[in-house]
């Protein structure tokens, strides 16, 4: 069979493209008769972006079937959605050459569809115009997508309102398909609750329904009642996760003490606090937090970001965490804590030391949180993440509590109210809980994820019907 090509949009930001770039991987390894060209937007101000792909394109081992096209850094466009738009003339052209090349060259790949990010979606009119398929690379849950396509679909009807005043907190509980128990409306993500967001999630959602399948960064097991929910529906569905970084960059490399200190640790014993590259807190919330790991007397390894100066976006760390922790802290916790910046969040929950999870459930973290077998209790910041919190607490009972409705502003423009010491100190206690049935589920859910992608595993099988169905022109 002809060799084939399949286009790669992945939104800006990390977390979207190195999942985008682990799929590309996937499936370059799964089949030979595949190419993979990614294009790389940049949002302004990101830095990492070109020394991740350097790194990537160094390595010896890099698939030589796997391109990237760098598009330049848009300076003008603050916003996602300004920033896709200004990029669709460069990428049609981009593509057209692409398809020129192969008609002119019998040994080049023809090209066979397009595989966009969830929020790159407006891009399915360039696929249209070329006349090949688009399928939308879904980074969160089976759960939420079904969600997310439901409520726009009740929403359309006239059926349901989640904007006006109060709703979030009116105590209202939905039924949605893809979840097994009704969903409050205070774990709902912000854009559904918030006026402003409408013709965010309007476009968003319609988006979805005009690709030709979902890929879902999930894996059978884990979301059982949700993607049985979603196969149901008209898209075709395919969950062929745990996708999950593989990176080994400059900056994991710098934190190999974090790693020295692990080894010197007993077994399942350090709780870790990570709350994604967004996540960080006021100083009253930075001191409750402080004073539940000190009375809790767990050993602990926190990651302890810096919130951005005012009209900036860039989170950095403390040069000296003292100033925001409570005088003595670091002194009395020497023997038992370690206070850190930026970690590597994989390396640390591979790590045998580390029993559990103090985490903002992003879906990445949700999944590496599930693949390396390390509890979760949950404190939800941004997006979808009270939603995932929700889920993992209540729908998968895998986690414990500590918050399911906490949430920032998008951009900062309030803090939330602070979580107590004590309140935190019960989930820390919880979570750490060594024969617990939410431990031995986590572990049994390990187990799965990794057989998931395997020969013979859900997600594998899944990820060869996605391959067969491209090659075969039947989407």
């Amino acid at each position: 069979m002809k060799k084939s090509r399949l286009v790669f949009v992945p939104a800006p930001g990390m977390g979207h493209l190195v999942s985008a770039v682990e799929f590309a991987k996937l499936l370059i390894n799964h089949d030979h008769r595949l190419s993979i060209t990614v294009f790389v937007l940049k949002s302004p101000g990101s830095t990492s972006v070109d020394a991740y792909t350097d790194s990537l394109t160094a390595s010896p081992n890099f698939p030589e079937r796997l391109h990237f096209v760098h598009l330049p850094t848009d300076e003008s466009a603050p916003y996602l959605h300004d920033l896709i738009q200004n990029n669709i003339p460069l990428i049609k052209q981009a593509v057209s050459d692409l398809v020129q090349q192969s008609q002119s060259d019998p040994d080049s790949p023809r090209l066979a569809a397009f595989v966009v990010d969830m929020f790159c979606t407006a891009m399915i009119d360039v696929a249209n115009e070329l006349a090949v398929p688009t399928v939308v690379f879904y980074t969160s849950g089976a759960a939420f997508l079904g969600l997310m396509l439901h409520l726009h679909q009740l929403g359309e009807q006239g059926v349901l309102d989640m904007t006006v005043p109060d709703f979030k907190d009116s105590g209202t509980e939905l039924a949605i398909p893809s979840f097994e128990n009704p969903v409050p409306a205070n774990v709902l993500p912000s854009v559904l609750l918030e006026k402003q967001w409408e013709e965010f999630v309007d476009n968003y959602v319609k988006g979805l329904r005009k690709a030709k399948g979902i890929i879902v960064n999930t894996f059978e097991e884990l979301e059982s009642h949700a993607v049985r929910s979603l196969a149901q529906g008209d898209t075709r569905i395919y969950p062929v996760g745990p996708i999950l970084s593989a990176m080994d960059d400059e900056k994991a490399q710098q934190r190999s003490d974090v790693i020295e200190w692990l080894d010197n640790q007993p077994e399942s014993s350090v709780l870790f606090l990570c709350f994604g590259s967004r996540g960080c807190f006021g100083e009253d919330q930075v001191r409750e937090t402080a004073r539940a790991l000190e009375n809790s007397g767990v050993r602990f390894l926190w990651s302890l970001r810096k919130p951005p100066p005012e009209g900036s976006k860039n989170i950095a760390d403390y040069s000296d965490p003292a100033e925001v922790l409570p005088e003595g802290f670091l002194d009395r916790t020497a023997q038992i804590g370690k206070v850190i910046g930026w970690a590597p969040q994989a390396q640390v929950l591979a790590h045998k030391a580390v029993g559990g999870f103090v985490s903002h459930c992003g879906w990445n973290s949700t999944l590496e949180s599930v693949y390396y077998g390390v509890p979760i209790a949950t404190w939800p910041l941004f997006a979808e993440q009270q939603t995932n919190a929700f889920e993992l607490v209540r729908e998968l009972k895998m986690a414990v509590e500590i918050s399911l409705d906490y949430r920032m502003a998008f951009r900062r423009e309030s803090e939330p109210g602070v979580i107590s010491a004590e309140r935190i100190e019960k989930g820390i206690e919880e979570v750490m809980e060594r024969e617990s049935e939410r431990r031995k589920k986590v572990k049994q859910m390990s187990e799965l994820s990794r057989k998931a992608l395997k020969e013979g595993g859900s997600s594998y099988a899944y990820l060869g019907r996605f391959i067969e169905d491209i090659l075969n022109d039947r989407m």
